[in-house]
């Protein structure tokens, strides 16, 4: 059993290999990586983004052993080598510890453990679909990602206090666009032929006016480091809905990547603002009805638990609520009329099968029945 010394160090270990691996993004390939592993696990802290960077590069999605179990049906496969992230050990704090911590907050975080968690590509089991299969799917059609550059768009212009206008591209010196901090105004070239180029434009303009407007904290930073953080976030982006951003250039990394403090601050602002842009463009798609095509694994009806078939009727009760297209909406609802019978069905052989096993037991009388006898 390791004492805690040993732990101590094992945790400090894991927390240095991370840091080692952050400083050699020095290169435009070596922060691709990393970005990929950021757009993968958008919603993770920024030190468990690192770690899992750190300890498998090629992960896409992580579990827990048991989690993979129950909530997957998948198995972790022997021998694999376990990825460590951090959890939060948070403690319910004493009157003397509110008052050297200066807080009045019940709880805080004491420290961290490192649970073993597991890529999908070590387990094996029923395949694992998420929405962003079916958004890949659905953009590769041009149409659908020029719809989603116009709602994005639209947003920005109703929504927020951004105005985004186009101009023709032969009026931009050569850029695609750019933004305008005096007036909060994003400029697109708005007859760039490629649409997926086009959306990228807009995300990364956006992140400009997020990063480096008026207002910003970091309006100050050098060009090259602008550049890089709007590249980045643009190119995170575009890797969450699933478009192929492989020929974009990430350049200028190597001019402040090499520093520990700059980079952790570049990144974190990259990581704050990539998470805005995925959130707004999850919401975007869902809206279109671009992550309404996805289909539940085809199973029998009557071979799924009852926890199986509650969790497969709530995610189409939220899919039906969701979805835009009226054909669509049609056919999640005939899959939601086929397990909601399939659960009534269940519960009434239950309930005949109770009173068949229990004769003696009667249906208790109202209370009106009972007041009415007094």
């Amino acid at each position: 059993m390791p004492n805690k010394a040993d732990v101590k160090a094992w945790k400090a270990q894991l927390v240095a290999q991370a840091e080692q691996q952050i400083l050699k993004l020095t290169d435009s390939d070596q922060f691709k990586k990393y970005l990929n592993t950021l757009a993968k696990f958008h919603r993770y802290s920024a030190r468990n983004i690192d770690l899992i960077y750190a300890q498998n590069p090629q992960a896409t999605q992580v579990a827990g052993f048991k989690q993979w179990q129950k909530a997957f049906n998948r198995t972790v496969n022997r021998g694999a080598k376990a990825i460590r992230i951090a959890a939060p050990i948070i403690k319910k704090l004493t009157p003397a510890e509110k008052k050297r911590l200066d807080t009045t907050d019940e709880r805080a975080i004491v420290g961290y453990r490192y649970l073993p968690v597991f890529d999908v590509s070590q387990t094996s089991g029923e395949p694992v679909l998420s929405a962003k299969d079916f958004v890949k799917e659905n953009l590769a059609d041009h149409q659908n990602v020029t719809s989603l550059y116009n709602a994005f768009k639209d947003y920005l212009n109703q929504q927020t206090d951004l105005k985004v206008s186009e101009v023709p591209l032969e009026t931009l010196n050569g850029a695609k666009g750019y933004f305008q901090p005096s007036t909060n105004e994003i400029i697109i070239g708005g007859d760039e032929s490629d649409n997926a180029l086009k959306l990228k434009t807009l995300y990364h303009e956006y992140a400009h006016s997020q990063l480096h407007g008026l207002k910003s904290a970091f309006k100050d930073r050098p060009r090259a480091y602008q550049e890089t953080q709007a590249e980045a976030v643009a190119y995170v982006a575009m890797q969450n809905i699933g478009v192929d951003t492989g020929n974009y250039s990430l350049g200028y990394v190597a001019t402040w990547a090499k520093d520990k403090a700059v980079i952790h601050s570049a990144l974190s602002e990259i990581q704050q603002v990539s998470n805005k842009v995925i959130e707004l463009s999850d919401g975007l798609t869902k809206q279109l009805g671009l992550q309404a095509a996805q289909k539940e694994p085809e199973h029998d009806l009557k071979m799924l638990s009852a926890q199986e078939l509650n969790k497969s009727y709530q995610g189409l009760q939220q899919q039906v609520q969701q979805a835009r297209n009226p054909q669509q909406k049609s056919e999640l609802k005939n899959k939601l009329n086929d397990i909601h019978h399939e659960i009534s069905k269940r519960t009434q052989k239950q309930l005949q099968a109770f009173t068949e096993e229990n004769p003696s037991i009667k249906q208790p009388k109202s209370e009106l029945d009972q007041s009415l006898k007094r």
